[in-house]
């Protein structure tokens, strides 16, 4: 019998595998339905940043940012996971926005993220080939940045390796049991697993598994698309991000440009393809923006699969009704720039240790009491 299985070897599985091994833990499964990176992590736009407007998701990307930067030295990985921290430049289009960005700018300096309003000359130093027409005005924040999500997840799954964890890949959760002891037994499309300690990081199935021991999470999937061009001499170091014009930019370490979209009403589910609308819109809302970028060729494009909660917040949590379930899930977009800390409160709820900071955030109850939380609205 294993003490712990983690259900999904994506950044957040892989990641809290690693940081539980690392406490001490030792009877780790992690069971992937396909092979490391397949689900969300693999489709990702790759950006790290701290530029948020909520406390929870600042907190979140400042401390992760702080584990990227040594993150090569700490898993002991000889490849390189190309961190590159040349910043984002967020980019405000209306006076309302411009207004909210001055109280986002307030809060994540508060926070300790060196963030700095720039007017529309400033941003023009920084990326020079902006439409200066499109644009109010701009934030931007020099340690955030890129980082490879391949790289990065087989770093924390080869030092997970390492402290003992086994991942058994190309196995399908079917079917939950709960019981005493076992508290759980895993039925896989291959065999069984009966352990006490199950921890559902299934990203966009986050739910289903979730229902397969009848507990409710708020989340839910949709499909959001991305292009890259061919590669090009490097003429841009930062992010470029629109919240109002819905689109984010950036040139990653061989010379392509990765942008994508959030493709308005997108139906729920499991969909990952990619459209010609989608090519369509990013095609008009480039050339109004870095109108230089829209000169150059598509080399493809692909979905990805959003988990979504309500307030664009992680649920980082365990399961009152089920005790011994616990869930990461609802990144909304975002898990990737989050892991390290994902996986540093996930091992310190299992555990019972103190957390790096206070979790009530994050958890599931949220959602069922009368006080409002704070929505996220810096999202693409």
């Amino acid at each position: 019998m294993r003490r712990i299985v983690i259900i999904g070897a994506g950044i957040s599985g892989t990641s809290i595998a690693y940081h539980l091994a690392k406490a001490g833990e030792q009877n780790i499964l992690v069971l992937e339905k396909a092979y490391l990176t397949a689900g969300a992590t693999g489709r990702c736009g790759a950006g790290i940043r701290q530029q948020w407007g909520t406390e929870a998701n600042c907190v979140l990307a400042k401390k992760s940012i702080e584990f990227f930067e040594g993150a090569k030295e700490e898993l002991e990985y000889d490849g390189d996971i190309e961190f590159k921290q040349e910043g984002y430049l967020i980019l405000a289009t209306t006076p309302e926005e411009d207004l909210l960005f001055d109280r986002n700018v307030a809060l994540q300096n508060r926070l300790g993220i060196p963030t700095k309003k720039c007017t529309i000359e400033e941003a023009l130093k920084i990326v020079p080939h902006l439409n200066p027409k499109a644009f109010v005005s701009a934030t931007y924040c020099q340690t955030d940045g890129h980082l490879n999500p391949f790289k990065m997840t087989e770093a924390f799954y080869l030092a997970a390796k390492k402290k003992g964890v086994a991942f058994h890949f190309f196995e399908e959760v079917v079917g939950i049991q709960t019981g005493v002891h076992p508290r759980f037994t895993i039925q896989t499309n291959k065999q069984a697993y009966e352990c006490d300690i199950l921890i559902d990081a299934a990203g966009g199935y986050a739910a289903e598994i979730a229902k397969m021991v009848n507990v409710d999470i708020p989340v839910y999937s949709e499909n959001h698309e991305i292009l890259v061009t061919e590669p090009i001499e490097l003429m841009q170091g930062p992010m470029v991000m629109s919240f109002s014009k819905n689109l984010y930019c950036q040139q990653v370490p061989h010379g392509s440009f990765l942008m994508g979209r959030t493709t308005p009403h997108q139906a729920h589910g499991h969909d990952i393809s990619s459209s010609w609308e989608f090519l369509d819109e990013m095609s008009k809302t480039i050339m109004d923006i870095a109108p230089k970028i829209g000169e150059l060729r598509v080399v493809r494009q692909w979905g990805g699969s959003y988990n979504n909660s309500p307030d664009k917040q992680p649920i980082l949590s365990d399961v009152h009704e089920v005790p011994g379930f616990y869930v990461a899930c609802g990144f909304s977009g975002h898990g990737f720039m989050f892991s390290p800390m994902t996986g540093s409160l996930m091992a310190s709820l299992v555990l019972g240790t103190k957390p790096e900071v206070d979790m009530t955030m994050f958890h599931l109850d949220r959602f069922q009491t009368t006080q409002q939380t704070s929505v996220e609205q810096s999202v693409v």
